[in-house]
């Protein structure tokens, strides 16, 4: 299975994909109509969201935007790179419906920025808060499910803990995320213990904002992230960010 997963490549294929039927002038529906396909089928193509695309049709497609040798080999080893299956798999029965996508991405990501306001966010969580919050979502899991749960989480979290090449994590924290009490008193002093700790990593940037500075933009902003892939060897972005 592959550590960093095949959903960047499927979205790479699918961004080709979609330039190639702009550049040819033709709509969604009628390249679709081409290969015999619905329209929603080849849009989930170009998003990357179809696991495994037929040669068939990789085939077809690339015969009607008219994709020279090279490109069409290039596009068939990205369509082979996004058949593997990865690590979150194996948890694909517990995984929310296009969460295993968001998972994907983050796997490759070669840089994640973060602002939550009212809970720590999932890769800086320690076991015994993820299973609390887990726990008042899911309150009727198995206490089997309720563990792979948790797994599924920390598993996730090797992204920013590994030797080689970690992901760089850069977090703003709202102070209400800390004072917000998940599993009880005790659950949060190991929490906060290991934000002070994980903070200490050179690829991790952890800020708080605190009460006391109001909302420097004027407005309340919600949670959001931010996904980076990085440049390639030319200096050019591997893919765009996503957020």
């Amino acid at each position: 299975m592959s550590e960093y997963g095949s959903t960047l490549p499927r979205r790479q294929l699918g961004r080709y994909l979609r330039n190639g039927r702009e550049e040819c002038g033709l709509t969604l529906h009628q390249a679709a109509a081409l290969i015999q396909r619905s329209a929603s089928t080849l849009q989930r193509i170009e998003k990357g969201m179809v696991a495994h695309l037929h040669e068939a049709d990789l085939d077809a497609l690339c015969k009607i935007y008219e994709f020279d040798v090279n490109q069409t080999a290039a596009m068939k080893v990205l369509a082979a790179q996004g058949n593997v299956l990865s690590w979150w798999h194996e948890y694909g029965d517990l995984i929310p419906a296009n969460f295993d996508f968001y998972v994907g991405l983050e796997a490759a990501a070669h840089s994640l920025t973060t602002y939550q306001s009212e809970l720590v966010p999932g890769l800086l969580q320690i076991p015994s808060y993820a299973s609390a919050l887990i726990h008042a979502v899911y309150p009727d899991d198995s206490p089997e499910e309720h563990q792979r749960r948790v797994r599924l989480r920390m598993r996730r979290q090797i992204r920013i803990t590994r030797k080689a090449q970690p992901m760089c994590l850069d977090v703003v924290l709202r102070e209400s995320a800390l004072r917000s009490v998940v599993g009880g008193p005790r659950v949060m002093a190991a929490q906060t213990k290991h934000l002070a700790d994980i903070g200490t990593r050179s690829n991790i940037n952890l800020r708080v904002l605190p009460f006391s500075a109001g909302f420097p933009l004027g407005v309340a902003v919600g949670p959001f992230v931010l996904l980076d892939f990085g440049t390639d060897g030319r200096g050019q972005p591997v893919e765009p960010p996503v957020v």
